[in-house]
């Protein structure tokens, strides 16, 4: 087999030759370099007709529509809007642009605007795609609590069918860096299935006293009434505490199947996209860094809620080796929670009001600057 180098060297001392040839000796010289190089026949006439150093030609495909200010613009919305996906940012483009403006955060020209409202996913990505990051993964820290498995019922990723909003899936959330030993901080991440309603608590260490301290905190956040829970299989939440409460408060108590994560996607999803994005996977302790923590929370929750958009899956087809998903449109889980004719008019409207208070980019703001004071706490 020829060398790179050799093929390119005997494609510059043939190309002279190949140009002045008649036809009859084109295709001689060519079938000789196709059968010395292994190259397709077209490539091989493209590189003897116009040389590997020289342009094919000027790229072909229209001028690009979306340059300068309105690509500057659509990058530092979706900054504020926490670097979320395509598929929920273009439904609520419109709204998050009209919150930024009522609050003096963003000034669009006329044009720039209408360019930006009028933008498709598949634009928005290409605009996007410069400025994407990725992130590492942290330690799993979950213990199982074998006692009372056979009281609570298994609930798989299949059983949730729920319409109603106050059934909520919920994990923890360790904070504990590169080693599992010792106290450190930990998360109570909470999502409701109906509207995606996520609330997030800060746990001091890992105790059912203490996850349980959480849940009943929880239930004093929520808009609505908490119906439902599921848990993974951890000790901290399969004991006698939780469930005596739940059985009290009738609350249905139901848990996932071990080592089965999707069974908790909803939530597990959230780990990600709110908790580990925010705070990271350094580790935390101590009373200092838990105030400061839970007052991210305090306004991450409403950062979230308001202006963060979710979509619900549809419907799936299974075609062939391939599964199209189809999704409902992007809606925040505060327009979900109005949407839903379980919720009272008095609680709708509570909620309209805070909305019309709420910055996002004073929210972004904060959590910002205490999450850079809770990193220079954790070194």
């Amino acid at each position: 087999m020829m060398s790179q180098r050799s093929k390119h060297e005997l494609a510059q001392e043939l190309q002279a030759r190949y140009l002045k040839a008649t036809r009859l000796q084109k295709t001689q010289i060519l079938n000789e370099f196709v059968a010395n190089t292994g190259y397709h026949r077209k490539h091989a006439i493209r590189l003897l007709k116009r040389g590997r150093f020289q342009r094919a030609g000027k790229r072909r495909g229209r001028r690009p529509q979306y340059r300068g200010e309105v690509v500057i613009s659509l990058q530092a919305i979706w900054e504020i809007s926490g670097r979320i996906c395509s598929l929920r940012l273009r439904p609520f483009l419109p709204e998050l642009v009209e919150a930024l403006e009522r609050h003096g955060e963003l000034t669009l020209r006329p044009e720039i605007k209408t360019q930006l409202l009028q933008m498709s996913r598949a634009t928005i990505d290409r605009c996007l795609q410069p400025v994407r990051f990725e992130k590492r993964k942290g330690l799993s820290t979950t213990k199982p609590g074998s006692l009372l498995k056979r009281q609570i019922p298994v609930r798989t990723f299949a059983d949730w069918d729920d319409a109603q909003p106050g059934f909520m899936e919920v994990d923890l959330v360790a904070h504990c860096g590169d080693s599992a030993s010792g106290q450190f901080l930990n998360t109570l991440a909470c999502t409701d299935i109906a509207t995606g309603w996520t609330e997030c608590l800060a746990v001091l260490y890992r105790s059912q006293k203490k996850v349980f301290a959480a849940i009943r905190q929880l239930r004093q956040r929520l808009p609505f009434a908490l119906l439902g829970l599921d848990s993974d299989n951890g000790s901290e939440f399969i004991n006698d505490l939780l469930l005596g409460y739940c059985r009290q408060e009738q609350i249905t108590f139901t848990r996932s199947r071990p080592y089965k994560k999707n069974d908790q996607a909803h939530v597990e999803q959230k780990n990600w996209s709110v908790v580990r994005r925010t705070v990271g996977y350094d580790r935390l302790e101590g009373e200092q860094e838990y105030q400061l923590l839970q007052s991210i929370y305090d306004d991450l929750r409403l950062y979230v809620n308001f202006f963060q958009p979710v979509v619900k899956l549809i419907s799936k087809q299974r075609l062939g080796d391939k599964t199209i998903k189809h999704y409902d449109e992007a809606q925040t889980p505060y327009r979900r929670v109005c949407a839903s004719q379980q919720v009272p008019l008095e609680v709708k409207a509570r909620l309209a009001r805070q909305y019309l208070t709420l910055n996002p980019t004073q929210l972004k703001r904060s959590i910002d600057e205490k999450v850079a004071k809770l990193w220079k706490l954790s070194r």
